[in-house]
């Protein structure tokens, strides 16, 4: 019974971590943060592979763990805006996509509507992104590789995917829900 609770464990590790990466962020300790956030992102497909492969898929580990890993990110993102290291525009963008999507789903449901949590491939992408931006960042300042041109092209990227992903969220829980209802 005690192994079923391994994968929201670990999810709470992760949670955990965020005070110590906004903390390491805050002292400009580029290479510690970087270890956390990379130990973090070994939780996360450790918490879900134990989680599947043993059936351990529990509804605390369902609404946990997107919540670790937005906290992680937002936690990241928000520390390298503030830092300067990445744009703050980009902060605003990534912040509002996510509170745009967590209020139409506050929303939806409190309309009693069916709101299918199937992240599209735009959203992965966009995941994905975030989280090597986030790395490369660390890396960058941590002064391990001169990668100034991947980070313009993540920070490109990652807007990109923001706008999709966020447009597709809007477009398929509001719009076209509503035209398949009248149909």
């Amino acid at each position: 019974m005690l192994f079923a609770q391994i994968p929201n464990l670990l999810t709470l590790l992760r949670i955990l971590a965020c005070p110590v990466l906004v903390l390491l962020l805050y002292e400009r300790q580029y290479e510690a943060a970087l270890g956390i956030f990379l130990i973090a992102g070994i939780t996360d497909g450790l918490d879900g592979f134990i989680a599947k492969r043993f059936n351990c898929i529990t509804a605390l580990g369902s609404m946990l763990d997107p919540i670790a890993d937005k906290l992680l990110i937002g936690c990241a993102y928000a520390m390298l805006a503030l830092l300067g290291d990445i744009p703050f525009w980009l902060l605003v963008a990534v912040m509002f996509r996510d509170i745009v999507i967590i209020v139409g789903y506050l929303i939806l449901v409190n309309m009693n509507r069916d709101v299918p949590m199937n992240p599209s491939y735009t959203s992965k992408l966009n995941t994905f992104m975030q989280i090597c931006l986030v790395i490369a960042v660390l890396i960058q300042q941590s002064e391990l590789l001169n990668i100034d041109h991947l980070i313009v092209f993540l920070i490109l990227g990652v807007l990109i995917t923001t706008v999709i992903s966020g447009i597709q969220y809007v477009w398929y829980w509001a719009i076209r829900h509503d035209l398949e209802t009248d149909a």
